[in-house]
């Protein structure tokens, strides 16, 4: 499948650069798979469309403060941006780093947001495949990233000076993230609890989200993507939460696609099922597992696990469009491309009617 039918024309003045506030008063775009119909709504709404016995799942990763400054011995100032932990002292990290002539053995200062007692160095061990570097902290820098560095925000939102805790999710809970799972900056602990008076249960799941997970797909065939690895966990209690909520009649709801690659990789990968294996249990939906998920959802995909999806609108050519198809797509299955086309018509009438795209934009119901 050519990578180019996943475009789409978008302004730049439909790029959200603020969030709305209050968190639920952002825009809710409601889709029927099955009849086609779209509802125009606001998320605070969106018990109107969940069921007693329904179970949301949710990602409680928490961004961490991946974003540091440091400077050169010629006083040069250096970003580095944490992606990955190589050692569980905290010590050693892979990083992007942005500034000139950082070849393997430099030695970084770095320029902490608050007093530190001890300055910090940060030497370059090795330049890793794709550009990233291998580096090494004087100091352990895990228990310190508050003091020293800042949360990222996307590269897209240029314009934002508000409080930046405003990228994290009310339920978020472990530490990993160098990005936010953004379906779940809209629900407010108010909205949750009115969720749960009308018996609409809720759990987490924990993936821990890289930047590759925005990155568009550069290849001119989907297939030939290669598809990056993330950490994630999905503990035994909420394995069995999910089976016996399908046993009973309730929807699985995942809010974010962040979400459904953890359901959907213990509902394959984890079990050492075919991910594109068309049998499926209709009962052992999930599995409980720890560890890496590089599970490629596109087009033709059957969803095993994920009934409804809560998420945002995506970029184009990214592999988030290409999962949004493919779930779109599950309600047409002798044409898997339908959900292409209509997922790109609906994203067409949203920015006609004025939606906000990306991270701080509003948000689809697909039921």
């Amino acid at each position: 499948m050519k990578t180019a039918l996943f475009d789409y024309p978008l302004p730049p003045e439909a790029i959200a650069q603020t969030p709305a506030e209050p968190r639920d008063s952002s825009r809710l775009l409601v889709f029927h798979r099955g009849s086609g119909k779209i509802e125009h709504r606001h998320f605070r709404d969106i018990g109107d469309y969940l069921n007693a016995g329904d179970l949301l799942i949710a990602n409680d990763t928490r961004v961490i403060p991946a974003r540091l400054w440091a400077h050169k011995a010629t006083g040069g100032r250096i970003e580095i941006f944490l992606l990955k932990q190589l050692d569980t002292a905290g010590a050693e990290w892979e990083c992007l780093v942005r500034g000139r002539n950082l070849d393997a053995g430099i030695i970084l200062t770095l320029d902490p947001r608050t007093p530190i007692t001890t300055a910090i160095t940060a030497t370059i061990l090795a330049i890793l495949p794709g550009g990233s570097r291998q580096i090494h902290f004087s100091q352990p820098i895990a228990d310190q990233l508050e003091q020293l560095g800042e949360i990222p925000l996307p590269p897209y939102i240029t314009s934002y000076t508000g409080d930046r805790a405003r990228y994290q999710t009310v339920y978020n809970r472990a530490d990993g993230s160098t990005a936010a799972p953004t379906a779940g900056l809209h629900f407010t602990p108010e909205l949750l609890m009115t969720l749960r008076g009308q018996g609409v249960q809720f759990d987490a799941v924990t993936l821990h989200v890289g930047l590759d997970t925005f990155q568009p797909v550069s290849v001119e065939e989907v297939e030939d993507h290669p598809i990056h690895s993330e950490w994630a966990e999905l503990r035994s209690s909420v394995a069995k939460r999910i089976n016996d909520t399908t046993l009973q009649g309730g929807r699985v709801i995942a809010v974010g696609t962040t979400s459904v690659r953890t359901l959907e990789w213990a509902a394959t990968g984890a079990q050492g099922i075919d991910p594109y294996d068309q049998q499926a249990c209709p009962w052992q939906r999930t599995a409980a597992f720890e560890g890496s998920v590089n599970l490629f959802i596109r087009p033709g995909y059957r969803f095993r696990a994920v009934d409804t999806l809560i998420t945002n609108f995506h970029l184009p050519r990214s592999t988030l469009l290409l999962l949004v198809s493919a779930f779109i797509g599950q309600a047409h299955p002798d044409d898997p491309d339908t959900g292409r086309r209509v997922l790109l018509d609906t994203y067409a009438e949203a920015l006609r009617l004025g939606y906000r795209f990306f991270s701080f934009g509003d948000s689809m119901l697909i039921l």
